[in-house]
């Protein structure tokens, strides 16, 4: 990442760029603790905690507060050189969006070491790649979720595959003793050994809203289908529902016109009964399941791999570490001939210039310029703002506004140039860096991210957050060490090396895409998927930041 600098104190803090007037503690700063800034020294005249942000000189009511050489607030009060930036003291602001562009100069990086490097992926027939190969069972409503997890436990008993055995059986010794007879665990030899799974999902969508939602669904569904980690689909449908089946098939159809994805449907008011219903469900799966383990692992280009980015649980070291070094490993993949999806619309508020300034065509610019202001539109009407979307956590760690937070979280988007801006559901088409319209929301950014085509996610985190996707493997960055190890089961690579001076950003990016290869080899397997966190939430456009 070009623009950031690495000028640190013995105190530990650090300027993130040249034109920024406040500086990042690296580490707890007492009162009294005096930092050396571009030769001038500043005597700090309270305690300002680690991942904070601290005043490089003195600042009067109305003056901006620039971090990452963007304008990411405004003091409400006088603030003494040294003092702690806090929400008592600055609110969010951000410079006015101009729909001028200038075309900025990109300096792919150094990827000699990965030029000659394949993954080990599905191969789809319509050309695609996944780095998974799963079966789904999808219901159209809401009302078919109580039949979806009657498929998922008895797929579980009959496979032998219980992710939760585990669980349920700490919980029998609880309850019972640790005499109490235990049931069978789970079979140790696959029976579909190239099938890396069944993945159920549950909503609570598909009839009660608008004919919008009920059309989002569908598409959102379709992209899962469709998703060349997917070998596969079953349906289930109620009937009588807003989501109709006739939607779902359309929707499959623009993205595979030729059919090649086979998918069965089942509508529980035209079958006998509910056992017939999933008797028959589950002859579709596991017939399904042996189409599917006929498709092995062939090696792949890394040009067939796409990254979403999403950070979630953000602390103030995250736009320092692991969203560079994401952005870094997205830039190493763009310049292989691969694909990168930047989402989090909430999130890219206040560094719009710097996006509109990478977009390769006037047209790109005007459509991310378009649906940024609808979406505002969206969350105004429902008496909301993007200064909203920092969470108290966010603000606890040091990210006190939308615009210091989003010029932190658009830094997972790298520096390649932005080749095409997606809505929300619309598939990716164009290699290279996108931009994709989702909210802020952990779980509902993932579920977008997926359903638009990413068979890879990288996920960053400073406090820690589970989450996970059903169709396409999770991998977790942490932005401090302290992290790593508290939560080292659901972590999977620690960037705070780079807040200690120990690695670079470079570096490390080298080392988390070598990762991702491996993750879409099939030969390490991601925390979340170790833990079956298969989170699955569609957006109601408008509702959430």
């Amino acid at each position: 990442m070009s623009d950031l600098i690495t000028t640190q104190t013995p105190h530990l803090t650090l300027r993130v760029h040249a034109l920024d007037n406040v500086r990042v503690a690296l580490t707890d700063l007492p009162a009294g603790a005096v930092i050396e800034d571009q030769g001038v020294n500043i005597t700090l005249p309270g305690f300002v905690r680690h991942k904070h942000k601290f005043a490089l000189s003195d600042m009067a009511a109305g003056d901006v507060v620039t971090m990452y050489g963007v304008r990411v607030g405004k003091a409400t009060q006088p603030i003494a050189a040294g003092g702690a930036i806090t929400t008592e003291n600055v609110v969010h602001a951000t410079d006015e969006l101009s729909t001028e562009t200038r075309q900025k100069a990109w300096q792919p990086p150094e990827v000699t070491a990965f030029e000659k490097t394949t993954f080990a992926g599905y191969h789809r027939p319509d050309g695609k790649v996944g780095t998974a190969n799963v079966w789904l069972v999808v219901p159209l409503v809401f009302c078919e979720n109580r039949n979806i997890e009657v498929l998922r436990q008895c797929v579980a008993d009959a496979l032998g595959d219980d992710p939760f055995y585990d669980y349920k059986r700490m919980a029998r010794q609880l309850l019972h003793g640790q005499d109490i007879a235990e049931s069978a665990a789970p079979a140790g030899e696959r029976l579909f050994p190239n099938v890396d799974g069944v993945r159920f999902l549950v909503h609570q969508q598909g009839c009660g809203g608008t004919d919008g939602d009920a059309d989002a669904l569908c598409e959102l569904l379709a992209g899962y289908i469709c998703h060349p980690n997917v070998a596969g689909a079953t349906v289930l449908s109620l009937g009588c529902q807003k989501a109709q089946i006739t939607m779902l098939q359309e929707a499959i159809a623009k993205r595979d016109p030729s059919g090649y994805k086979p998918v069965s449907y089942f509508e529980q008011q035209r079958s006998e009964s509910e056992e017939v219903l999933i008797r028959d469900a589950l002859t579709a799966i596991f017939d399904g399941l042996k189409q599917a383990n006929q498709v092995t692992r062939q090696p792949a280009p890394l040009s067939e791999l796409t990254l979403g980015v999403e950070c979630g649980g953000s602390d103030g070291f995250s736009g320092l570490s692991a969203n560079p070094v994401v952005g870094a490993a997205v830039d190493r993949l763009v310049a292989l001939g691969g694909s990168g999806i930047l989402s989090e619309f909430p999130e890219l508020c206040g560094v719009e210039h710097e996006l509109l300034a990478r977009c390769r065509n006037p047209q790109v610019a005007e459509r991310f310029t378009a649906l940024m202001a609808a979406y505002q539109r969206h969350a105004h009407a429902v008496g909301a703002d993007f200064s909203m979307n920092p969470s108290p956590g966010n603000v606890r760690d040091g990210l006190i506004t939308d615009a210091m937070k989003s010029a932190g979280a658009a830094k997972k988007g790298g520096d390649s140039p932005v080749v095409d801006v997606l809505d929300y559901t619309e598939p990716m088409t164009r290699k290279g860096l996108n931009l994709l319209c989702t909210p802020g929301n952990d779980v509902e950014s993932t579920t977008g991210l997926v359903g638009s085509g990413a068979n890879l996610v990288l996920f960053t985190t400073g406090l820690g957050t589970p989450t996970g996707n059903p169709v396409a493997p999770v991998i977790k960055i942490s932005s401090n060490s302290e992290l790593a190890s508290r939560m080292s089961d659901v972590i999977d690579f620690d960037a705070g090396p780079v807040i200690r001076g120990e690695a670079s950003i470079a570096q490390l990016a080298d080392e988390l895409l070598t990762l991702c290869i491996e993750t879409a080899s099939g030969r390490y397997i991601s925390k979340a998927a170790r833990l079956a966190q298969l989170d699955f939430i569609p957006w109601k456009r408008g509702v959430s930041l």
